[in-house]
């Protein structure tokens, strides 16, 4: 579905979860997705970068992790080192900089508390696309 992967290593994806189309998943620093995580279409997950503090051009990686029922909204993007927890919502076009908390909504640019959701994980994250 025309997603494209930085790299061969460091990804794990956990049971039931969907990445829909045009994804940008980079692992080269490590990519953790959980269980029944729903990944929206066009979202951008990276796990590396550039040293702004140092003189040329040096790269650091950073491990993302993405906690289970947790639902990214499409063309958000998710930087290096973030963490988000169980349950959480990243709306759509989003710029995740910074860890959010278990069952945290957050939106923006950058991404800021928006509410709670409610702690109701009776759900699957299965999904059947009509046309592929």
């Amino acid at each position: 579905m025309d997603c494209k992967f930085d790299c061969a290593k460091g990804l794990t994806i956990g049971n039931n979860s969907v990445i829909n189309a045009n994804c940008r998943l980079d692992s080269r620093g490590g990519l953790e997705i959980g269980n029944n995580v729903s990944i929206s279409e066009d979202v951008i997950l990276l796990t590396a970068d550039h040293n702004e503090d140092l003189l040329g051009v040096v790269n650091r990686e950073k491990n993302v992790y993405i906690d289970d029922y947790v639902w990214i909204g499409t063309r958000a993007m998710i930087l290096p080192g973030v963490n988000i927890n169980k349950g959480a919502i990243i709306a759509a076009g989003s710029v995740v900089t910074k860890n959010v908390e278990a069952l945290v909504v957050v939106g923006g640019i950058p991404a800021k508390f928006i509410k709670i959701r409610p702690e109701k994980f009776d759900y699957t994250a299965n999904y059947k696309r009509l046309f592929q």
